[in-house]
């Protein structure tokens, strides 16, 4: 459940994240090249990237998202964190075929893909594709189904409950968006199990 802050302070904090955020973070470490520009997209509440600017100073993280909530919290985040390599958030529209944002080495997305339909998922990959140069990482996090099966019954559970919400969301299969990642030029570098049956994804930009 979101928790929001004073009336005064726009940051909204989220339980997830800080169950999350170091576990990501060692992966993000070794997957990034050091002084990476990384734009994050689905930024959310801004805490990821408020923590990760902070933890890797010598990468700049460029945060995005399309509802303006999230876009005050994020910039709140920022302001809190005093990071002088977070950049201010942009409003990114993921199905855009123009985004804000032409060229990074690294694209980050937490997930999203659950909570979206599977349009929103191709328009992610093709987004990334377009702004990523050969050999430049995209990683995704969240839960998969893998050969077509939960890896775990809270998994399957979650599926049910995100179906029930929106019959467009659910969790993903593996197989199914490695495919759709191959078809616009990325292809699968490694595969991290996570804790509550999550997964870290990396894809990297195949030569054109």
């Amino acid at each position: 459940m979101t928790q929001r802050s004073p009336e005064s302070d726009q940051r909204l904090f989220m339980p997830h994240v800080a169950r999350n955020r170091e576990p990501i973070l060692a992966v993000l470490r070794d997957a990034l090249p050091s002084e990476a520009r990384v734009l994050e997209v689905a930024s959310g509440s801004g805490e990821h990237a408020a923590y990760f600017a902070k933890m890797m100073p010598s990468v700049l993280w460029q945060p995005t998202d399309q509802n303006p909530e999230m876009l005050a919290s994020v910039a709140a985040h920022r302001a809190a964190a005093e990071t002088p390599n977070l950049l201010a958030p942009l409003r990114l529209d993921v199905l855009s075929s123009s985004w804000p944002v032409v060229r990074a080495d690294a694209v980050v997305c937490i997930n999203m893909i659950h909570i979206a339909p599977w349009p929103a998922t191709d328009a992610l990959l093709a987004g990334a594709s377009r702004v990523l140069p050969t050999g430049g990482v995209l990683y995704l996090y969240g839960p998969y189904r893998v050969d077509g099966r939960h890896t775990a019954e809270s998994n399957r559970e979650f599926d049910v409950w995100l179906r029930g919400r929106n019959p467009a969301w659910g969790v993903r299969d593996l197989g199914e968006v490695t495919d759709l990642a191959a078809s616009h030029g990325l292809v699968p570098a490694r595969t991290v199990g996570m804790p509550a049956n999550n997964l870290s994804v990396i894809f990297q930009r195949a030569p054109a």
